[in-house]
C-alpha cells in the first residue's frame, strides 16, 4: 500500500487556521461554511492522530488506510449524506492546498469518493407573494423602509446572493448606464443589468435614506444600518423575516428563494440557460437546470 508522507499531525492542523483564511480572502467563501470546515478539519485529525495512536509521534502519517476508515466512521456515525459530502469536500481542498505548500507530495484526494446527494428542487416565490412582500417597505417613509425597499428590489432584479448583496459598494452600481457590477464567488466578476425603475429606487434611496443613515462619509457600503455600518447577511435575513410576517405570508421567505424567484422569472420570460448562469454565477450549468424542473407556481 502506498503511504502518504506528511509531517506531523501538529503541523497539519496549524495549517488549518491559513487554510481557512485562505478559502476567506481568496475564493469568499461564507462565514458559515467556514465554521462548518473548520468542525470537519480538526474531525479529520482527530480521528488520524487516534487511529495511529500505536505508532510513535515522528513516524504519523496520513495514507490511506487512515483516510477509509475515516470516510467509513463517518457513515458508521450516521451522517446524512450531504454533510458527509461537506466534511469529503473540505478534507480534498485541504490536501490540495497541503500540496501547493510542500507538506504532502502525493495525491490522497482519489481516495475520498463523495457521496452522491441529490440537489432539492428549488422552491421560488409566487408572483403575487414577491409583489406582496415588495410592496411592504413601499407603504412606510422612513430612511430604513427606504434601504429595505432597495435592497429586495435589487435582489430580485438582480438573482444576487444575499453575501453578494451585503458586499456591494456604492461605486459597484451604475445608475446612469443602469447596471450593478458583482464580485463573486472566486473574486469572479459578473455586470448585471438593471431596468431604469430599480435604478430609480437605488438612486432615491443613496441620495435620501443613505444620507440619513450614515455617520460616515468615508463609508463605502451601498447599504448600511441604523449605526451607518456595512449590512450584514444576518441583519438582512432578519428584515426579510420581519416583511413577510409583515405580508402575511405563510411559505418560508428567505433571500435564497428571492434569488429563485429571480433565476424562474427570467426562465419563464424566455431567457436562455447559459444567461440565466452567467447572471447567476453558476459554475456549472447542471445547477441552473435545476430551475428547469420546477412547476409553475402562480
Amino acid at each position: 500500500m502506498l503511504k502518504y508522507k506528511l509531517a506531523m499531525f501538529s503541523q497539519i492542523r496549524a495549517n488549518i487556521k491559513p487554510f481557512l483564511q485562505y478559502l476567506d480572502e481568496e475564493k469568499k467563501y461564507s462565514h458559515n461554511t467556514l465554521l462548518a470546515y473548520a468542525a470537519d478539519l480538526n474531525q479529520l485529525v482527530d480521528y488520524a492522530e487516534s487511529a495511529t495512536l500505536d505508532e510513535s509521534r515522528a513516524q504519523m502519517r496520513l495514507d490511506a488506510k487512515v483516510l477509509a476508515g475515516y470516510l467509513r466512521s463517518l457513515r458508521e456515525k450516521g451522517y446524512k449524506a450531504s454533510t458527509i459530502a461537506r466534511k469529503v469536500a473540505a478534507a480534498k481542498s485541504f490536501i490540495i492546498f497541503l500540496q501547493k505548500k510542500g507538506i504532502l507530495r502525493d495525491d490522497l484526494t482519489p481516495i475520498l469518493a463523495s457521496p452522491k446527494v441529490r440537489k432539492p428542487v428549488p422552491r421560488p416565490l409566487s408572483v403575487s407573494e414577491i409583489k406582496n412582500l415588495l410592496a411592504e417597505p413601499a407603504k412606510l417613509s422612513t430612511p430604513e423602509a427606504k434601504r429595505d425597499r432597495a435592497m429586495l428590489e435589487l435582489l430580485y432584479a438582480t438573482g444576487l446572493r444575499v453575501s453578494e448583496l451585503m458586499s456591494l459598494n456604492v461605486k459597484d452600481v451604475n445608475l446612469r448606464k443602469n447596471f450593478v457590477k458583482c464580485t463573486g464567488r472566486g473574486s469572479t466578476v459578473r455586470i448585471i443589468p438593471i431596468d431604469g425603475r430599480i435604478a430609480q429606487i437605488v438612486k432615491e434611496y443613496c441620495d435620501g435614506a443613505r444620507v440619513q443613515l450614515t455617520n460616515d462619509e468615508r463609508e463605502t457600503a451601498l447599504f448600511v444600518n441604523r449605526r451607518g455600518e456595512r449590512l450584514t447577511r444576518q441583519g438582512f435575513w432578519q428584515i426579510v423575516q420581519g416583511y413577510a410576517s409583515k405580508a402575511g405570508l405563510n411559505t418560508r421567505v428567505t433571500p435564497r428563494n428571492i434569488r429563485h424567484s429571480f433565476a424562474i422569472q427570467k426562465l419563464r420570460s424566455g431567457t436562455d440557460l447559459k444567461s440565466v448562469k452567467e447572471l447567476l454565477g453558476h459554475a456549472h450549468i447542471s445547477t441552473t437546470k435545476a430551475y428547469t424542473h420546477v412547476e409553475r407556481i402562480g
